[in-house]
């Protein structure tokens, strides 16, 4: 058994959810109960050969590739099926294995309207393949497979079972993905030629630039592209237009995975891909991608100040909280690339917890219209208590994971890498800081507008506004837990990360000494 999960462990993690896929094509579309068996017990399988990876895992050495599988692809272009973990990408693969069989649980009973939970789920199992794939990929072409894979699946998710305005948002979402990809690909070709090794091997990759004479400014250029690719998929402001749209209007599980894990796709890229390959412009970069961070933590902030609608508001606070995760990564340190590897797995958790909360208020009270809501601390307490939980979370409350997401990025920011600005990223610091300030003004004003006072009158004698159910406290309890656990002890994560992070910031260190 371990020699099988050591040379196929990986695989059978991204392709199981395929194998329940096939299953499902052949049961009929009205056996729905069935349908949602397979899905979850596909998930939890999957789940299960990934905690035997996590159990194996030699933690003493995450900077190794483990294992690792490397097989001949598509000859022509010398791209090979290459995946492997280390400590960089271990966190978000968990959190991958995690949110999925809890978003299929909690679309037990919360399958949207049309209905059809055959397509709905099968979907999901699509996309859990495509993140997983994109998380474990080790060859740009691999990468990009599985990078453009979620977008169809999460495309269909929004456009069929979305709200009123659900096809713009859907074709927006998908349009500013695939011009992003687009620049992503001509980047990886550009790689391809100029290294002139006909390669798409990752590591391969850094080594070739490393000893290769390449021109700053084709550096910079290649850099570019993969920062349109990445940097639309975060997403970073001014591409951040799609993200409230498709949000508010995906159904409650599509805009939980998009919170939770597909935003992380595009972070992932600059930690995995672009910074490690190209690290001489990571650093001309850093300072244009830092100040795109700061300006997107503020005004997510102000956009959040001014919705109406519980979900949008939400969405925007996407906005802000992926600017830190940017920030972290733009001061090409270990600690604050470290924070922002951080801040991905903790905004998948508060954020994605907060999407489940919106999800369950749209159902109870048919709306998210923040100043028709009020009360629900007493009508349904339970509710009431995880939004205020979760809210606290999402500001960076100590002693909850959203704080070591914030608060290192800021501290790391003081002292950016050799060849960087310290007054720069100072500024850059105080701004962050600042909106930290409006992360509070925000959330606490949905919270009381939300959960304190008396339920207004169009809801006081409805019978339909009930408390937490089962199956969302079964959804719910883990991803309340981990931000508990992660708020207490965040070494858990910062252990794991830290041989290969050091690694990619030392080699980063070196050219500006």
């Amino acid at each position: 058994m371990t020699d099988f999960l050591n040379n196929n462990g990986i695989s059978l993690m991204v392709f199981l959810p395929l194998v329940g896929v096939a299953l499902m094509m052949a049961i009929p579309e009205k056996q729905e109960e069935l349908h949602k068996l397979i899905a979850l017990v596909t998930s939890l399988a999957t789940a299960a050969v990934g905690a035997a990876l996590l159990v194996k895992f030699n933690y003493d050495n995450s900077s190794a590739l483990q294992f690792a599988i490397d097989k001949s692809w598509i000859d022509v272009v010398n791209a090979r099926y290459s995946v492997a973990l280390d400590g960089i990408s271990l966190p978000l693969v968990a959190l991958t294995l995690l949110i999925t069989p809890l978003v299929i649980i909690y679309s037990w009973d919360h399958i949207p309207e049309p209905g059809n939970a055959k397509a709905f789920l099968i979907l999901m199992l699509v996309l859990h393949t495509g993140m997983l794939g994109t998380f474990v990929a080790q060859d740009l072409v691999l990468f990009f497979v599985f990078f453009e894979v979620v977008l169809l699946p999460m495309y269909f998710m929004i456009g069929v079972w979305g709200g009123p305005d659900r096809l713009y948002a859907a074709i927006k979402f998908f349009l500013f993905t695939l011009f992003g990809s687009a620049l992503m690909l001509v980047s990886f070709l550009a790689l391809y030629w100029v290294t002139g090794s006909q390669t798409f091997d990752m590591q391969r990759l850094a080594e070739l630039v490393a000893n290769t004479e390449i021109s700053s400014r084709t550096q910079w250029l290649i850099f570019g592209g993969m920062f349109m690719g990445f940097g639309i998929k975060v997403p970073m402001f001014p591409f951040h237009t799609w993200l409230p749209d498709a949000h508010t209007q995906a159904p409650t599980q599509g805009s939980v995975i998009l919170a939770a894990v597909l935003l992380k796709l595009g972070t992932y890229g600059f930690v995995r891909i672009a910074i490690p390959i190209l690290p001489e412009a990571a650093v001309d970069w850093a300072p244009i991608i830092g100040g795109l961070a700061v300006i997107g933590i503020i005004y997510g902030a102000l956009g959040c100040l001014a919705q109406t609608d519980m979900k949008r508001l939400i969405a925007f606070s996407s906005v802000a909280h992926m600017g830190y995760v940017m920030l972290g990564i733009a001061t090409l340190t270990t600690f604050g690339i470290q924070a922002a590897i951080f801040g991905m797995v903790a905004h998948g958790l508060i954020t994605g917890m907060l999407f489940f909360v919106a999800g369950s208020v749209k159902e109870r009270y048919h709306t998210l219209e923040i100043k028709r809501l009020g009360g629900m601390l007493t009508q349904a307490p339970k509710l009431g208590w995880i939004l205020a939980f979760t809210s606290m979370a999402s500001l960076g409350l100590p002693g909850l994971a959203g704080f070591w997401g914030e608060f290192p990025v800021i501290l790391a920011s003081y002292s950016p890498a050799p060849g960087l600005s310290d007054g720069l990223f100072r500024f850059y610091m105080v701004v962050a800081a600042l909106g930290t300030v409006l992360a509070a003004a925000y959330l606490l004003w949905l919270l009381q507008r939300t959960a304190f006072g008396t339920p207004s009158e169009e809801f006081a004698d409805d019978p339909n506004i009930t408390d937490v159910n089962t199956f969302e406290w079964i959804a719910w309890a883990p991803i309340l837990a981990l931000i508990l656990i992660l708020g207490f002890l965040p070494g858990l994560l910062f252990d794991v990360m830290n041989d290969p992070v050091s690694a990619m910031a030392d080699a980063v260190a070196a050219l500006g000494k």
